[in-house]
Order: C-alpha cells, then structure tokens, then sequence
C-alpha cells in the first residue's frame, strides 16, 4: 500500500486520538502504527481484508520472506516427525546444519531488512505461529544460503506435494546453505 507522508502523518495522529479516546473499533491504532514506522504499510491490506483496497503487488522481499519462512516450516516440521534414526542420519549427512535444523533468522547487522519482515510477519500479522517469540537474528548473513536452499525445496515440493520431507528431501536442502566451494 503506497502511502503518502501526509497520508501517514494523518493515520499516526488519528490513531493517537483513538488511544487518547479509548476507542474500540476494528482497526487497530497499534498495528498501524507499527506497519507505517517498520514501513510495512503492504500489509495493511492483509490485515484487514474486508476493506476493497486497490489491488497491489507484494513486494518482492516481502515474497522472498515468505517464501523462506515457508520453507523452515516445513523443514522444521518434517524434521519432528522423523524417527530417532533418521534424525541422526540427516545430522551426519548435512553436518553442520543437520543437528535439530530450526530457522535461525537474517543477520541483525546486514539483512535487517529480511530481519524486520519476518519479524512484522510473525508478531504483528501472526502469521507462522510456530515461529512465535523467536529471535530472528542469527548474527551472520544467512541469505545468500536461503537463495540456495529454495530452488532446491521447490523442486522438492513440487513432488512431495505438502506432504513430509524425507530425510534425502532434508539433507539436499540443508546442505545447500553451506557456499558451495566449503562443501563436502
């Protein structure tokens, strides 16, 4: 949602005025506060789908975002439903990023961008409830390895179609965080 500094300079004093008011409304002062100083105003829209806004692209970071907390999900997810046995196989086999694989976020540092989405994503539009009350700064550069992990889960998912990956699906995906010139 493109928002002028007028435009936003009006919705944060008529939000300080429903605070000052008490008011109870279904828009919610606080979120869009929130989504004009992070400048996520694209998901003002998602909040409140039953608003005709005009149609618009999702930015592409915002995509990309998606995309990655999309697939550590599933990772995630397919990692615990995993015997003891295949666990400690995806551990050897995709050493060092095998062991218990959870999302370890952007680099606070370099990627606060990707940092701030994922975050606006999971606690103010609560969205991937699972990674609720996380920490997303993994205080290296992470993105260049979610780059290389997604054309590889994609591929993955395309014939898996939602359902568990296997242990190979786990091991091919994660070793694709490592630069492949560090690879084994």
């Amino acid at each position: 949602m493109k928002i002028s500094d007028s435009e936003k300079l009006i919705l944060l004093m008529l939000s300080e005025i429903y605070d000052k008011l008490d008011l109870k409304g279904e828009i919610e002062p606080d979120f869009i506060r929130s989504a004009i100083f992070s400048d996520n105003t694209w998901s003002i829209p998602w909040k409140y789908v039953g608003i005709p806004f005009e149609s618009q692209e999702t930015p592409p970071m915002v995509k990309e975002v998606l995309n990655i907390l999309d697939m550590w999900g599933f990772i995630e997810w397919s990692y615990n439903q995993l015997s003891d046995e295949n666990k400690a196989y995806v551990e050897k086999e995709a050493y060092p990023f095998g062991k218990d694989p959870k999302f370890p976020g952007f680099d606070g540092n370099n990627e606060t961008e990707y940092m701030g989405i994922a975050s606006f994503l999971v606690d103010d539009l609560e969205r991937f409830s699972e990674f609720k009350g996380r920490y997303f700064n993994s205080h290296c550069p992470s993105i260049d390895g979610y780059q290389r992990m997604l054309p590889v889960y994609k591929s993955v998912m395309k014939e898996r179609f939602n359902s568990q990956l296997s242990p190979d699906d786990l091991v091919m995906i994660l070793k694709e965080r490592a630069h492949p010139t560090i690879r084994k």
